[in-house]
This record gives structure tokens, C-alpha cells and sequence, in this order.
């Protein structure tokens, strides 16, 4: 007998994810992140509501490719918390971050993320859990990463500057 309109089935299905989110939980509200500058991207980035600067040309562009709104204004947000002054999307530029959208296929990715790091750029890979090849990809440049990667579900920040190597998972 359905009550919720879910079988017990669909239900029990839903059980899969706990680990997932018992392993993000202790990042919730940064509390648990014990790096300065990964805390300070959680509280000042990522928890604020609105645009820092209101040139959003960023913001714009990151909209008309598919991503959504909150996104992109956690990401432009970003840009400017990290005083970055150039920004490429689905291009391997010289630039100071890097957007990967779904319109760069998973086999580039790590491409990307070899020229991230040869050039000290931050490579952002939007949808990292869009399909299991996209998925399997970003877990290999997470473990041959040698410095710190965030793990935001939306999209993976593979930092390529100063920090030790950490995976954080928010």
C-alpha cells in the first residue's frame, strides 16, 4: 500500500545516498573545515546571497551556458573572493580560473586539469556527477592532484596554488 505515492522500494533506494551525506555533514556551515582559506571560500562564498560586484559579466556568460543561477553566482562570487582578474569557459586559456561546462566532454577533462596545473590556474568542472565516465574522470584528477580539490556537487574546484593536498566535500 502506497501512502506517500513512493513504493517502500523507492524509499529504501533513497538509504543509498546516507553515507554521502554523513560523510559532508561534518562540512556543514564550514564547520569541520580546519583551512583558513577553504573556511573563508565556505562562509564568504559559497553562504552568501547576492553578487559582490555588480559588473557581472562573469555571471552573465555562465548563465547562457547552462548553469544555474545560484551557480554561477557562487562562482562569480568566487572569482572575486579570490581576486582572480581572468576567467576562460570550455577554453584552454591563459587565464586565472578555467570553466569546464557540460560542453567539454569528460576525456578533455584531464587535459584540463594537466594545463590547470602547468599554468597555476584554478579549473572549475561543472556536473562532476552528470555521468559515471565524468564522474570516474574527476576522481582521477582528485587523487593525482597535488593540492587542494572542493568537491561542491554542483562542480569540483581543483585549486593548483600553495594549499597541501586536502579533499574537501560540501
Amino acid at each position: 500500500m502506497k501512502r506517500s505515492g513512493r513504493t517502500i522500494m523507492q524509499r529504501l533506494k533513497d538509504l543509498s545516498y546516507l553515507p554521502s551525506y554523513i560523510g559532508r555533514a561534518r562540512y556543514f556551515r564550514g564547520h569541520g573545515v580546519h583551512s583558513p582559506y577553504i573556511y573563508a571560500i565556505v562562509r564568504q562564498v559559497f553562504m552568501r546571497r547576492g553578487l559582490y560586484d555588480e559588473s557581472c559579466t562573469l555571471y552573465t556568460e555562465l548563465v547562457e551556458r547552462g548553469v544555474a543561477k545560484r551557480r554561477a553566482e557562487e562562482l562569480t562570487n568566487l572569482v572575486w573572493h579570490c581576486g582572480y582578474k581572468s576567467w576562460s569557459i570550455d577554453v584552454m586559456g591563459r587565464s586565472d580560473i578555467i570553466f569546464a561546462t557540460l560542453d567539454t566532454q569528460w576525456s578533455d577533462l584531464e587535459q584540463y586539469a594537466d594545463y590547470a596545473r602547468g599554468i597555476g590556474a584554478t579549473l572549475c568542472i561543472m556536473n562532476p556527477y552528470n555521468n559515471r565516465e565524468r564522474w570516474q574522470t574527476c576522481c582521477r584528477i582528485i587523487d593525482n592532484h597535488p593540492s587542494t580539490t572542493v568537491d561542491n556537487r554542483a562542480y569540483l574546484l581543483v585549486f593548483n596554488n600553495h594549499l597541501p593536498k586536502q579533499r574537501f566535500c560540501l
